[in-house]
């Protein structure tokens, strides 16, 4: 099947010169993880998603990137070198370059130019159609499966996010799954601290100096946690079921990713990456 035969011709612009609330806000609106970005003359130049905006979040580096984020300018946020593909390419294609390089859409040109977009989602929805009793979720589901505690700081989840390249981290509390936590977990959370954008308290400790006696440093640590941004509405689904299924709970209830469990224990992750590998 070729590309352009379920690909979305509706794609959500936005100029490089708007800021990143102005994304935000379309992504609210229209129910999505991404906006493609464009110059004066509407022709694309890259694409911002929720999890450029998770990064940006950490509030590190130089000063533009420890002001309040929703005063960045997009080009200063979003992914450059934007990948496209042509609308008569096979699905295949797609689902290979997503995979190689990593990212979850692709902007789709013809001869006229920018024709469309294709997503994982997209991808999802043909495999849920056209796959039926294929693939089981343990034959495709990720089995080493990243955790945090829900104690831990939104800093140390995108820290673990971006050591392991993963978009989402399942929260345990003692052994069992207390919610999940996705880039848009993140990008869309409450954050008030008018300096960086993340909620921070000013923590004291004493540390001995290296002539004897004790410095007292100070610290900010964030204040927001795993727990507190977490979805706690979080469905599971058994490693027998059939892979269709998980695609239809994915579509269906509008995420990326289901904690996969045998008798009430996690054994799994199957995510919209591991579901469009079975087209392959």
């Amino acid at each position: 099947m070729k590309i352009k035969e379920i690909m979305n011709d509706e794609v959500i612009l936005i100029q490089e010169n708007e800021q990143v609330n102005r994304a935000r806000n379309l992504m609210l609106k229209h129910g999505i993880n991404k906006v493609l970005v464009v110059d004066r003359d509407e022709n694309p130049i890259g694409i911002v998603t929720s999890k450029d905006l998770t990064h940006k979040l950490r509030g590190n580096g130089p000063t533009w990137k420890r002001r309040p984020i929703d005063t960045i300018a997009i080009r200063r946020v979003m992914s450059n070198g934007l990948i496209t593909i042509d609308a008569d390419q096979d699905l295949k294609d797609a689902v290979e370059t997503m995979i190689h390089n990593k990212i979850s859409s692709l902007p789709v040109i013809d001869e006229e130019g920018l024709a469309g977009i294709i997503t994982k989602t997209d991808l999802m929805k043909f495999y849920a159609s056209k796959f039926q009793n294929r693939w089981k979720v343990t034959d495709l589901m990720t089995k080493d499966v990243i955790t945090v505690n829900e104690n831990h700081t939104i800093t140390h989840v995108i820290n673990v996010m971006e050591e392991h390249n993963i978009y989402g981290v399942v929260v345990m509390f003692d052994s069992e799954i207390a919610g999940i936590i996705t880039p848009a977990n993140i990008s869309f959370a409450k954050v008030d601290d008018p300096e960086t954008g993340v909620s921070v308290e000013r923590v004291y400790f004493i540390r001995q100096g290296a002539e004897g006696g004790d410095k007292r440093k100070a610290r900010d640590i964030s204040m927001l946690t795993a727990g507190d941004i977490m979805n706690q509405d979080f469905i599971t689904i058994n490693q027998n079921e059939d892979a269709v299924e998980a695609a239809k709970l994915m579509n269906n209830s509008e995420i990326s990713h289901i904690p996969v469990v045998e008798n009430e224990d996690l054994v799994g992750i199957i995510t919209r990456t591991d579901i469009i590998k079975g087209i392959q």
